[in-house]
């Protein structure tokens, strides 16, 4: 059982659309494989804002590895909860903080193993069987933060609808801020840019599953959310804090 959503003003759409956006994410604690391998694989460690040196890849050059990966560098190694968003008018981040803590103190932590896969041309890292606890941790994370959520701007409705939506996904759009929530969530934790040739994407495939071979073979507890903050869009996201289930 979570705590009941907090309650704010009425919905508005944020004054600055290049101010401070925040996430909820789960993200691995800094002292696990899947932590080390993300954080190497992206060339940054999301939680200290560090550079990382990436692997070297058979078949990619460097610069190429980092074309690939520059996307989910900007947003850090993590799997997405609730999207981006920008505080409402009258909220603040100490107020998300604080209520990341209440939410989780609620929740049990649970594990899942995940496996490498192509998503619609993406790498990522996804759960080898769906979890009932994954999806109901999304969707709870997805209403209990909604009232502190502030509206989209009428520049990323349409950069979410230029992709293409489902008649569903444009109802979780409008609704929500974003249109894979809900019956439209899919866990995962991406590992590149879409990647259009079929022997390139093969190729980084068999990467990664040499150099996340130990992430993947360890069962991930997912025992904490963590927030995330980007100041502006010049800057990546970083870890604002991380609340441990049941504490």
């Amino acid at each position: 059982m979570t705590s009941s959503s907090p309650q704010f003003p009425a919905f508005a759409p944020a004054t600055n659309q290049d101010g401070p956006r925040y996430a909820i994410y789960f993200a691995p604690d800094t002292d696990t494989p899947l932590h080390r391998f993300g954080s190497t694989w992206l060339g940054r460690d999301a939680v200290s804002g560090a550079e990382v040196t990436q692997p070297k890849l058979d078949g990619t050059d460097a610069t190429r590895q980092a074309e690939l990966t520059a996307t989910a560098n900007n947003y850090g190694f993590h799997a997405t909860l609730k999207p981006p968003f920008h505080l409402r008018g009258g909220t603040t981040a100490d107020q998300l903080l604080e209520e990341a803590a209440a939410f989780a103190s609620a929740r049990a932590p649970f594990q899942t193993q995940l496996v490498a896969r192509d998503l619609s041309g993406f790498l990522a890292l996804m759960q080898k069987q769906s979890k009932a606890e994954m999806r109901e941790l999304a969707a709870d994370c997805v209403r209990h933060f909604d009232p502190m959520r502030a509206l989209p701007g009428d520049a990323e409705l349409e950069k979410r609808r230029a992709a293409g939506l489902s008649a569903q996904q444009e109802q979780m759009l409008q609704r929500w801020g974003y249109p894979y929530v809900m019956g439209e969530f899919r866990f995962h934790m991406t590992l590149s840019k879409r990647i259009k040739d079929d022997r390139e994407r093969n190729a980084l495939m068999q990467e990664v599953l040499k150099h996340g071979a130990e992430a993947l073979a360890t069962p991930v507890t997912v025992d904490a959310i963590s927030i995330f903050h980007q100041e502006n869009k010049k800057v990546p996201f970083t870890r604002l804090g991380r609340f441990a289930f049941g504490s």
